[in-house]
């Protein structure tokens, strides 16, 4: 990001390329809709080109583009309240045997509907650790916390979704 804050635009290209799936991944999980993640992802480091001269590396760049992916998806829901999406779809590279596709449908579906009824700030938080593995540090930059703030979030968020969850899980 040095670099990048320095004109070199080669390395802004690696930067995008090596981030764009997490910062993609973390906007669909906290949006639930390809189109409107592919444009946070993108809006996502066109902020990031623009303010590359005020860089200042505090944190993990990975922290820092979590934290413009974040405000974005916070902004995005306040304006698109009423959009909601029932279900995931299945990305990972190893695809279940079409019985199982069902029950993960279904599971899928629960956890985004579960998801969905988060506060923003825990269901970003829950995203970050759960999906993108994040550390508590990492995350506590991203949202502009601390690290016992984060832990507060994941708490909540995690007996939240115990509650809304925990009958689907046990069948």
């Amino acid at each position: 990001m040095l670099a990048v804050a320095r004109g070199d635009l080669s390395a802004f290209g690696q930067l995008v390329s090596r981030h764009q799936t997490s910062a993609w991944n973390a906007a669909y999980r906290f949006l639930g809709n390809a189109a409107d993640a592919e444009d946070i992802a993108q809006e996502a480091f066109l902020r990031i080109l623009d303010s590359a001269e005020r860089y200042r590396p505090t944190a993990s760049f990975r922290a820092y583009l979590y934290r413009v992916v974040t405000r974005l998806c916070f902004d995005f829901s306040r304006r698109k309240r009423h959009r909601r999406h029932a279900a995931l779809p299945d990305l990972a590279e190893n695809r279940p045997a079409p019985e199982g596709v069902s029950i993960l449908g279904e599971r899928a579906a629960a956890v985004r509907q579960a998801l969905d009824c988060l506060p923003p700030a825990q269901k970003m938080a829950v995203i970050l650790r759960y999906y993108e593995d994040l550390g508590y540090r990492e995350i506590a930059a991203a949202l502009k916390t601390t690290e016992k703030g984060v832990e507060r979030l994941l708490a909540r968020g995690r007996a939240a979704l115990e509650n809304r969850l925990g009958g689907f899980f046990d069948q």
